[in-house]
């Protein structure tokens, strides 16, 4: 994972939050989607392989998703 100050990692959370509670049930593909476009409109830079990894984990968990633990910070 890249180092991020704890301000991007709580903007990276609150995104993560927000794909999670209305991406219930959508599939891999559109939750990486919006993972990514809201990592752009908060301006936190985040890989492929980091967006990937928590689309999984959305996907997997349908719940509530720490996203330090998921990009292993």
């Amino acid at each position: 994972m890249t180092e991020r100050s704890s301000e991007q990692l709580e903007a990276v959370q609150a995104v993560v939050d927000r794909v999670t509670s209305w991406q219930d049930g959508a599939t891999e593909g559109t939750v990486a989607e919006e993972l990514r476009k809201g990592f752009q409109e908060a301006g936190v830079d985040v890989s492929d392989e980091e967006v990937t990894a928590l689309a999984e984990a959305i996907e997997g968990e349908h719940g509530a998703i720490d996203a330090a633990a998921v990009l292993g910070r």
